[in-house]
């Protein structure tokens, strides 16, 4: 075996084992690019050894979906296959468990009409909101991951050989998800561990608001009364434990929906859905976008805050220290699942129900009467820095230091 299969036996074992967290008799559905297939394998081989009864994999294309944006009509984008959305409903009220890898070119869909973009967005959201919710509200385990792609690579490492680029990104991933380390199961606990602390600190204060400050940021961003701290493993519907994202740094909760005032400055760029959007700013009032600028992107931005009422708001406002391991590599992955890893952020769209204590059994209008944003989209955006300090205003008004200096401060 060379050290390269070595390292993907053990990232099939991290995903298998800790992401998703396979149980005897249990179904696993990989939704994954062609250009992963080798891993795909060796997951559903330790898929099997755990005990998966069934191991169905749901494969995507970069270049069938470029041909699809560039040749198929207009009309095209308006439709979603309800017969895929229906299998993946069916697939989680059987208790299946989701892994999804990710390996998209950040520039895949550069120069495609942001408005086909907008409306395939718009009608895939609308028919996977049922499955969503399973997957938001923790009903079943689901985890995301990442491999490399040519194009990706060359995106991240543009100055290297093209012969090395491949190498260096899966090098890249394998240090940010702990792969590299002697034990990589046991340091995901460990990690899991120091996140929890965190959690516990934040639940117990029950800050009414928090106030970032940082160049082109300041920003006030209430808390709804009931709130919950969430940070790395989550547990499912029939406790089973899963760790939703490979690799994670954040603690998360849900804003106060009208509660958002203030103006935000992004810090790394966005890559949404195959489009960089870049250096852009949102100022809120009450709660809403009411002015957006951004110097690269600015069309593609706009139409994902016009693909409902609920676009316009947040749903998700998480902490990640500058030191984290992801920031300290000082890589721009162009991918959010790292990117949002190295940096405080906020999400446009829908919240995790699961961030209010009671969250999970309450319908959508319930939800919404509590103080949760509800909307199709849900995109996390970066806004954390070196320079980012953030305080924690309690229930009698007192402020006290959250984050100085892009970092913990207690």
């Amino acid at each position: 075996m060379t050290a390269a299969d070595h390292m993907l036996d053990r990232y099939a074992a991290l995903a298998v084992k800790i992401g998703v967290n396979v149980q005897p008799g249990q179904t696993l559905v990989v939704n994954a690019p062609l250009s992963t297939a080798e891993l795909v394998r060796k997951i559903a081989k330790t898929a099997y050894q755990a005990g998966a009864k069934h191991v169905h994999t749901d494969w995507t294309d970069d270049e069938l979906t470029r041909i699809r944006y560039d040749l198929a009509p207009d009309e095209a984008f308006t439709e979603f296959p309800m017969w895929r959305a229906k299998a993946y409903e069916e697939m989680a009220e059987n208790g299946a468990a989701f892994l999804f890898i990710t390996a998209t070119n950040p520039d895949l869909l550069k120069g495609v009409n942001p408005e086909r973009i907008a409306a395939a967005n718009k009608a895939a959201g609308t028919a996977m909101y049922t499955f969503r919710s399973y997957t938001m509200n923790n009903r079943v385990s689901w985890s995301v991951i990442a491999a490399p792609s040519p194009a990706w690579a060359a995106k991240v490492f543009p100055n290297l050989p093209e012969g090395e680029q491949l190498n260096a990104l899966w090098d890249a991933i394998f240090r940010a998800t702990r792969i590299d380390a002697d034990d990589p199961v046991t340091a995901w606990r460990n990690h899991q561990a120091a996140l929890n602390e965190k959690v516990t600190y934040l639940n117990g204060k029950q800050y009414r608001c928090l106030h970032f400050k940082a160049p082109g940021t300041d920003l006030s961003v209430q808390l709804p009364p009931g709130h919950r701290w969430l940070g790395g493993g989550s547990v499912n519907a029939n406790g089973t434990p899963f760790m939703a994202n490979i690799p994670t740094e954040e603690v998360f909760t849900a804003p106060l929906k009208e509660g958002v005032n203030g103006v935000v400055r992004s810090t790394k760029p966005l890559n949404h859905n195959g489009n960089l959007i870049e250096n852009f700013t949102l100022r809120f009032e009450r709660g809403r976008i009411v002015e957006v600028t951004a110097e690269t992107g600015f069309e593609v931005l706009q139409k994902v805050i016009e693909t409902d009422e609920g676009a316009r708001y947040l749903g998700e406002v998480a902490l990640v220290p500058h030191r984290s391991p992801i920031s300290q590599s000082n890589l721009i992955f162009y991918n959010t699942l790292f990117d949002e890893n190295a940096s405080n952020h906020l999400a446009i769209g829908n919240a995790y129900p699961v961030c209010l204590e009671d969250g999970a059994n309450l319908s959508r209008e319930e939800l919404e009467q509590r103080g949760l944003n509800t909307s199709l989209m849900h995109v996390d955006f970066m806004i954390g820095s070196a320079e980012m300090d953030i305080d924690g205003e309690l229930a009698d008004g007192t402020r006290e230091p959250v984050f100085r200096g892009g970092n913990w401060a207690f």
